[in-house]
């Protein structure tokens, strides 16, 4: 197998999907790069993340990543001081575009701070209603189903994915660290693909100390894994905007090194066939003021 990097691209609020995304796009289109595009639908409650202040950290990491440069004022007072504005159901047509150029286009949930600091608390009945409250959206923004999903925060739980087996996504990246896997449930084996992300976001990196954005680049070519999939999260509020820079570095830095660019959706049957059964964990990751979901490994 050859190195591989593919891109998830997470549009996890209003400004994220009408700013970031555009500009996010024209840069990976720019080097013919496909991306997997999770979008949330549903209100954008962002300010409602200031409740994380008493998780250890979290204070920290906006501060190391200038979280009111990155987000904007705006988008750390929405759905508190400022009105809740609709993400991704408020930009059908740049969706719709995007998917024509060739980009995958999936869910993200249903308010994506409701989901990522309450999952946790959420029924089957709850799981249920917010699946088909960001899926009737999708639809009428993208005119089809979703066919693949990705968690908030990369937060999930056994009731989550038991109820996310019943709409028919063909594949999931609710997870971090690791190989595709399908996670063992209480209820049986999952038969949706989970495939992770594989290495830090860049806020991570920075909220963490581990590199500067002017070294963001060289940090990821130092630690990509070779002849292996690697999966690399980036955010529209990120990467589209303050942080675009290292990126478009990097991409030609792959360039030059040969490196395969690869679309998630492509890869899907190949990693059907070699995924083990793994359970699902909660794990602390570095630069991250709580945990994520994870498989568990034999080590």
């Amino acid at each position: 197998m050859s190195t591989e990097v593919a891109f998830k691209v997470d549009v996890c609020n209003h400004r994220a999907l009408h700013e970031g995304l555009p500009r996010l796009l024209r840069l990976l289109d720019d080097d013919g790069v496909r991306a997997a595009i999770f979008v949330a639908f549903g209100p954008d409650h962002s300010g409602r993340a200031i409740r994380r202040l008493c998780r250890p950290g979290f204070l920290k990491k906006m501060m190391r990543t200038r979280a009111v440069h990155m987000y904007g004022l705006s988008t750390l007072f929405r759905g508190t001081l400022l009105p809740a504005l609709p993400v991704g159901e408020s930009a059908g047509e740049l969706l719709r575009s995007a998917e024509a150029a060739g980009h995958c286009v999936g869910l993200h949930g249903f308010d994506h701070v409701a989901w990522q600091d309450g999952v946790a608390r959420m029924d089957s009945v709850a799981l249920r209603a917010s699946y088909t409250r960001a899926i009737a959206r999708f639809e009428e923004a993208m005119h089809h189903p979703p066919r693949f999903t990705g968690a908030p925060g990369w937060q999930v739980t056994a009731s989550s994915l038991a109820v996310q087996e019943e709409f028919g996504f063909a594949w999931a990246s609710d997870t971090r660290d690791g190989p595709p896997f399908f996670p063992a449930l209480p209820c049986g084996a999952a038969h949706i693909l989970q495939i992770p992300t594989t290495l830090p976001t860049s806020d991570e990196l920075l909220a963490a100390g581990a590199a500067r954005v002017d070294e963001l680049a060289d940090w990821y070519d130092e630690n990509l894994v070779p002849d292996a999939l690697n999966v690399i999260g980036l955010h529209a509020e990120a990467e589209g905007l303050a942080l675009a820079g290292w990126l478009r570095a990097w991409l030609r830095n792959l360039r030059v090194q040969g490196v395969a660019l690869v679309s998630l959706s492509d890869i899907v049957a190949r990693e059907r066939e070699q995924a083990a059964l793994r359970p699902v964990v909660a794990r602390d990751l570095p630069g991250r003021s709580g945990s994520v979901s994870c498989p568990e490994t034999s080590s």
